[in-house]
């Protein structure tokens, strides 16, 4: 049975940041540095200062080898590689489209991959720029990092959550952070110019929505036992529980919270704690324990178990596109996802065999609009696979590092 929760915030609309009306197509007309010597009628719709657009999505790879420190990004357009700062011993690696998070015990490194989108819903902008090292945060291995167009909140692992302004990080600055009040379960999400976070009352886990000042402006009265994993969808956020899921939307100045339980007992072991997509998807993916595969259809609100060999990784595009998993044979398989029944497989891509690794250093799948992307550490490649065409091999790129982490921006 599916639950809805509503509930009307406390503050005033008028909490929108400044920073916000820069990114609405009207926002980039009037208020967009112009070239020099032109008028307001010449300045190009959706023009960034120092970007170029393109009508294509400008992906690129960001990739690092923990063992040597080297970090390479990859241009998925051009095929030329951009050296970037070393940074050894990183544990894992996440990006926000734009930028890229390389978690290590003494601090998390920021790079500037130089491509990104802006989704204005009934169109999309795509842009690219000269790749750059930020510098680092101070925000250990296990912090989490979530962003959206106007602040990047750091959470560690004590709970312990600060907001620094990403607009200043695309210049390029890290400037100093605002600390938020008390302490959240999880990772403190970035949504529709609040923030979603999870507060811990008596063993309970509680849903609250703040302000950018840390201060509570809704609580829809929605409990989530086990918080682990979330992902951001054009229907809303997904928020990972012990018994499902929580979809989370904003609507017409109130916050909802619908509950998507799984419909049975699943085992700790087997529950989904950490969502993979393709940007702008609502179909996600998460490991079910070592043999099987979650799809969660948000459109429809249902969860699937996909009966698999042993995942190594997991990811789709959507949209009647196959499941795509990795397996510990190092092939990829294609799932039909309503069947559940294997479609087409590709020969062993993975120099060694691999199994899921702890802390996301294992490979993973990477999944763009028309191709997905494979990192073998080992081989120190890279493979680009058309999951429209029984995942035929149409690239390999060869590297002189081993691309043991590794993820996609520019989506």
């Amino acid at each position: 049975m599916t639950v809805r929760r509503n509930v009307t915030p406390w503050a005033s609309a008028a909490l929108v940041l400044t920073a916000l009306l820069t990114t609405s197509c009207a926002g980039e007309k009037n208020n967009a540095p112009r070239p020099a010597a032109s008028s307001p009628s010449a300045t190009p719709h959706g023009y960034v200062e120092g970007a170029q657009e393109a009508a294509e999505q400008q992906s690129r790879l960001l990739l690092n080898d923990p063992d040597s420190g080297n970090t390479r990004i990859l241009d998925l357009v051009t095929g030329k590689v951009h050296r970037t700062a070393q940074v050894k011993g990183a544990v894992r690696l996440g990006t926000d489209g734009r930028f890229g998070y390389l978690h290590a015990p003494g601090g998390t490194q920021v790079l500037d991959s130089g491509a990104w989108m802006v989704d204005h819903g009934d169109h999309v902008h795509y842009y690219s720029a000269a790749t750059r090292d930020v510098g680092e945060l101070p925000a250990g291995s296990r912090a989490q990092v979530r962003s959206d167009i106007a602040v990047t909140a750091v959470t560690g692992e004590n709970g312990r959550t600060v907001l620094y302004d990403r607009s200043r990080l695309e210049k390029g600055e890290i400037t100093s952070p605002r600390t938020l009040q008390g302490t959240y379960d999880g990772a403190v999400l970035p949504y529709e110019e609040h923030l979603l976070a999870f507060e811990n009352k008596g063993g309970t886990t509680e849903l609250v929505v703040l302000d950018r000042k840390g201060e509570r402006v809704a609580s829809p009265d929605v409990t989530c036992e086990e918080p682990r994993g979330d992902a951001v969808t054009r229907r809303g956020v997904i928020l990972g529980c012990a018994g499902g899921a929580l979809l989370v939307r904003a609507q017409g100045g109130s916050f909802t919270a619908e509950e998507i339980p799984y419909g049975q007992d699943v085992p700790a072991q087997e529950r989904a704690t950490a969502f993979r997509h393709r940007p702008g998807s609502d179909t996600l993916t998460a490991p079910a324990g070592d043999d099987a595969v979650w799809v969660l259809d948000v459109t429809e609100r249902t969860w699937k178990r996909v009966d698999t060999g042993p995942v190594v990784a997991a990811n789709t595009a959507g949209e009647g596109s196959p499941l795509l998993v990795l397996e510990n044979d190092g092939s990829v398989h294609g799932y039909d996802i309503a069947t559940g029944k294997q479609t087409a497989r590709t020969k062993s891509l993975l120099t060694e065999e691999e199994g899921a690794g702890a802390d996301g250093r294992s490979p993973v799948i990477e999944v763009d609009r028309s191709r997905a992307y494979v990192n073998d550490p080992e081989g120190k490649k890279v493979f680009e696979i058309d999951y429209n065409d029984g995942l035929r091999i149409a690239r390999s790129f060869d590297l002189d590092v081993k691309p043991v982490l590794m993820a996609e921006t520019g989506r």
